[in-house]
C-alpha cells in the first residue's frame, strides 16, 4: 500500500511520515508549504507542492503514485485566526477536504484517516471525555473539524471507504530537534518563548475549580500522535467497506496549566525564573478537558506512551537548536 500525507511537512505531519516510513509503510507527502517545512521530508520521500483546493492536481497525484489510503493532516488551525476569519477556515478545512474527498474516491482510494480534534467537544462539563461526549465546538476552528468528520464518514459509506476520525488534544513534544514546533500557539512553545525574552509566562485565569484553580489539560507527545495515525492505517484494510471509526487520541490523564509551566522550568533549567503571572481567563477556556483513551486501546490496541517530562525536554532541545540563547 502507498499513502499520501497531506500536510506531510507540518509539525505533526511529518512526524506521521516518520512513523509510518520507520514501520515500513510506503507514503507520498502533499502540502502547499503555507506553514510546513520541505526540509522536514526526507530526500527519499516524493513530494508534490500543492492546495488541498486543485483538484485537478489532486486527482493526478492520487492516480501517478497510486495511492491506496490517505491521511489528512493538512488544514488551518488557530483557534483565534479562525473567528476573525470563519470564511477562509471554511474554505481551507471544509471545501478542501470535500475536494480531497472527491478525488480520493473518484480515483479508487479505500482508505482515509482524518485528523480531528478534542475542539469538536467545546466546553465539556465531564470529568473524562469520551467519544459520546456531545460535541458543541465553541469556535470555527472546532465546527470545521466537527463537519470534516461528518464528511468523511458519509464519503466513506457512500462510497465503500474504511474511514477513521482521530480527536487529539494538547500536542508537545518532538521525536528529533529538527521536527520541533516552530509556531508559538501552544501552551509549551508560548512558554519557551516567554522564558528566552526574558519575561514571565502568564497564566490565563487561576480562579477555576480546579485543584491549583489552573486549566487542566490532556497533553500528549507528538510522537504518540504519530504512532495512533499509524495504528490506525494499519486497522482500516481489515475493516468492513464503509465503516467508520472515531476515537479520541489522548492519555488520560491531566496536568494543570501551573504544574505544566513549573515542569517547564525544572526542565529549562530557569526555575523560579519560570514562575507565572496571572492574567484574565481567556473566553470559552473550559476547566478540564481531559480524554478517556478506553475506545483506542480497545479498537487500536494503541496507548500513549511518553509522559510530560518527555514531552517538555524534547521539545525544549527543538526550541534551542533554532534558540540558542535561550539555554541556560
Amino acid at each position: 500500500m502507498t499513502w499520501l500525507i497531506t500536510g506531510g511537512a507540518g509539525f505533526i505531519g511529518a512526524h506521521v511520515v516518520r512513523a509510518m516510513l520507520a514501520a515500513g509503510e510506503r507514503v507520498a507527502v502533499y502540502d502547499d508549504l503555507s506553514t510546513g517545512d520541505p526540509a522536514r521530508v526526507p530526500d527519499d520521500v516524493t513530494f508534490v507542492k500543492g492546495s488541498v483546493l486543485d483538484g485537478t492536481l489532486l486527482r493526478r497525484t492520487l492516480t501517478d503514485l497510486r495511492i491506496d489510503g490517505v491521511v489528512h493532516l493538512a488544514a488551518k488551525k488557530q483557534v483565534g485566526e479562525s473567528v476573525e476569519r470563519p470564511l477562509h477556515y471554511y474554505h481551507e478545512n471544509v471545501q478542501g477536504l470535500r475536494t480531497l474527498l472527491e478525488a480520493a474516491a473518484g480515483t479508487g482510494v479505500r482508505h482515509f484517516v482524518f485528523s480531528s480534534s478534542a475542539a469538536v467537544y467545546g466546553m465539556p462539563d465531564v470529568d473524562l471525555v469520551t467519544e459520546d461526549t456531545p460535541c458543541v465546538p465553541l469556535n470555527p476552528y472546532g465546527e470545521t473539524k466537527l463537519a470534516g468528520e461528518w464528511l468523511v464518514r458519509a464519503t466513506g459509506r457512500a462510497h465503500g471507504m474504511t474511514t477513521a476520525c482521530l480527536r487529539y488534544f494538547n500536542v508537545a513534544g518532538a521525536a528529533a530537534e529538527h521536527l520541533a514546533d516552530t509556531g508559538v500557539s501552544n501552551l509549551v512553545p508560548m512558554v519557551f518563548e516567554k522564558l528566552t525574552e526574558g519575561s514571565a509566562p502568564v497564566i490565563f485565569g487561576d480562579d477555576y475549580a480546579t485543584p491549583d484553580g489552573t486549566c487542566v489539560r490532556d497533553f500528549i507527545h507528538v510522537e504518540d500522535i504519530a504512532s495512533a495515525h499509524l495504528a490506525a492505517a494499519r486497522a482500516l484494510p481489515g475493516r468492513e467497506p464503509g465503516s467508520d471509526l472515531t476515537v479520541n487520541i489522548g492519555r488520560g490523564e491531566g496536568v494543570s496549566v501551573r504544574e505544566m509551566i513549573t515542569l517547564i522550568g525544572e526542565v529549562t533549567g530557569y526555575g523560579a525564573a519560570a514562575a507565572p503571572v496571572p492574567a484574565p481567563r481567556r473566553a470559552g477556556d473550559p476547566a478540564r478537558v481531559v480524554a478517556s483513551a478506553d475506545r483506542v486501546r480497545a479498537e487500536l490496541g494503541w496507548t500513549a506512551r511518553h509522559d510530560a517530562r518527555a514531552m517538555v525536554t524534547s521539545a525544549w532541545a527543538g526550541w534551542c537548536r533554532r534558540h540558542p540563547e535561550a539555554r541556560r
